[in-house]
């Protein structure tokens, strides 16, 4: 694990926790009568001390996540304050992070988030205390509690732009977990206010003092004075949503299976430990089913559910891919579709390329890039649609996203279309950000550089990848590299990981092959925290693989399998910012 915040964009992915099943965990206890709307909650003290552990108790539902309380303050991870408790972020300046929940607003700088294992913590207890939540531990569980709160009314709007708006009126603040596409809330609600949800397509259900919403990819937004929850919501959701079938009943699974797909679960030991292995099995010559790197359809900014990104995807079966930041939910590695780079390799790190109907073939991989004038005169180009950030120049294309925002907080940069500086943008003008059209490329400068160039200039980049693999049609990064031809090739170093990240052991997501299937696999503790690294490669060897990339893992770890996830990192599903997908080859006409 890299240290917090000079090497942030080293860190794994960091998930989102959604909604734990509603029979799991204690009912929350009813909140007290006569709460007026805009009124400050009371708050307990923060116990004093030091401890941490890793398990958190949410009104009475327990999961696993890091925790620390020292010095008074209380540090928890971003997945828990966003999936669990409802805490809407937002960038602030460098790294930097506003937390706001219900009016409280917190600003976090860099130097105050930390590594707790594979996640990003932050200070919270002024947050919590504001809000009257009651923080307690107790043998290595944190329990925080926030009494149910009364919906008062419902109000909705059309927006335009394809949006409806429904404001939620509370009489008191309210927890809000969230994740693949639902909203579970700890308000009461009443039978008519249910089929008043029920007409706006949110398909409410109400159980053990949770409401559940089926919300898609609804935006939210908590507010004081009164207290209210803010949901955009896309009108093309559908209303009462079915179900996905099951896996095991899904007649597109029994047909592939009949023609080589295999999906094996079993138990298998490292040492003394056990560990619970899920695997993907098959030819991708012979079982028509491509795989696919999945990304969010906006560009690469922001993260999703890893069954959002399989649906949206076409994807009948996925995993998480390759590393991301947490903090600004960019990309931190090689991702490339159909020929174009959405996100460049960064520090020589493990990857895959593949064309369609067959094996990958797996290296290493970095990109040389630069630009030349007219002159001959080159310029080293560091990154390409990358968040991670170092000195020098950086490049950014619309496959970014419909526009680009700073990354940090001394940029300057040149537009350019069809090969000619078009716009030249100096420090602080590129804070409005810069809309990026079909055939734009803006160059960007950071840590001091700065762009010779001048509007009229004209500019050809040359770029060149270190291994073959960097040719193929699609690319997915991540590491280390495990097993090639074969062998175990573990460098950790070689590629940028710590120490710490390398002798951990931790649930695992891997891509690999034992030269004649693709396979996909998760690894999971089954009494433990999982595998390290050199026992996950020692012990895919073993399984008789020959290539093996290591790809983001902990709590991101996931596995789908016709719209229903399986395999969670840490028992609880994750919201990640890309993934690797098997998707039905279409027949030939």
């Amino acid at each position: 694990m890299a240290p917090l915040p000079a090497l942030m964009a080293l860190l794994p992915g960091i998930p989102l926790l959604p909604p734990p099943a509603l029979d799991q965990g204690q009912p929350a206890p009813r909140s007290q009568p006569g709460a007026q709307p805009g009124a400050q909650p009371s708050a307990q003290p923060l116990p004093l001390g030091r401890s941490q552990g890793e398990w958190v108790e949410i009104n009475g539902w327990r999961q696993r996540a890091r925790w620390r309380l020292e010095q008074g303050e209380l540090w928890l991870p971003l997945e828990v304050l966003d999936g669990q408790l409802g805490v809407s972020r937002s960038p602030a300046g460098a790294d930097g992070l506003e937390l706001e929940w219900f009016g409280v607003r917190v600003l976090v700088p860099p130097g105050q988030q930390r590594s707790l294992d594979d996640e990003v913590a932050v200070p919270t207890a002024s947050l919590l205390r504001a809000l009257g939540v009651t923080i307690q531990h107790r043998q290595g569980t944190l329990q925080l509690q926030l009494p149910e709160a009364q919906l008062l009314a419902i109000r909705s709007r059309d927006q335009g732009l394809g949006l409806r708006r429904v404001v939620l009126d509370l009489a008191a603040p309210a927890l809000v977990r969230s994740g693949d596409g639902r909203l579970q809330l700890a308000v009461r609600s009443t039978p008519e206010q249910q089929r008043q949800l029920r007409s706006l397509g949110l398909d409410p259900s109400d159980s053990n003092g949770w409401l559940t919403l089926r919300a898609g990819e609804a935006r939210r937004l908590s507010l004081a004075s009164p207290w209210r929850l803010v949901l955009d919501l896309p009108l093309e959701a559908a209303p009462n949503a079915v179900e996905p079938p099951r896996p095991q009943r899904d007649p597109r699974l029994l047909a592939l299976q009949e023609q080589g797909l295999q999906l094996q679960r079993q138990i298998v030991r490292s040492g003394d430990q056990q560990l619970l292995l899920n695997s993907v099995q098959l030819d991708p010559r012979q079982v028509p089913l491509e795989l696919r790197p999945l990304q969010r359809p906006s560009g690469m900014q922001g993260l999703s559910s890893l069954p959002q990104l399989a649906r949206q995807g076409q994807a009948l079966i996925a995993i998480n891919g390759g590393y991301f930041n947490r903090v600004n939910r960019l990309p931190l590695g090689a991702m490339r579709q159909q020929g174009r780079w959405l996100s460049g390799p960064i520090l020589n790190r493990g990857a895959i390329g593949w064309a369609p109907g067959e094996l990958p073939a797996f290296d290493r991989l970095s990109l040389e890039e630069s630009l030349e004038d007219d002159q001959a005169q080159r310029w080293p180009v560091a990154s390409v649609n990358s968040g991670y950030v170092q000195k020098g120049l950086a490049r950014y294309t619309p496959d970014w996203g419909p526009s680009y925002q700073p990354i940090t907080g001394s940029e300057m940069g040149v537009l350019l279309r069809a090969g000619r500086v078009e716009q030249r943008y100096e420090l602080g003008e590129l804070n409005g950000g810069v809309p990026l059209a079909a055939g734009d490329l803006l160059i960007v400068a950071r840590g001091g550089s700065s762009v010779p160039w001048q509007p009229g200039d004209r500019l050809s980049l040359r770029s060149r990848a270190s291994s073959p693999l960097g040719l193929k049609p699609h690319v997915m990064g991540g590491g280390p590299l495990l097993l090639q031809n074969g062998r175990v090739v573990l460098n950790g170093s070689a590629e940028g990981f710590t120490p710490g990240f390398l002798q951990q052991g931790a649930p695992r997501t891997v891509v690999g092959s034992d030269g004649r299937q693709l396979w996909l696999i998760t690894l999971q503790g089954v009494n433990g925290p999982g595998p390290t690294l050199w026992e996950t490669a020692q012990l895919l060897r073993q399984q008789g693989l020959v290539d093996a990339l290591n790809l983001d893992g902990g709590s991101s770890t996931g596995l789908v399998v016709a719209d229903v996830q399986t395999v969670m990192g840490r028992g609880v599903a994750a919201a990640v910012h890309n993934g690797l997908g098997l998707v039905p080859r279409q027949p030939r006409p």
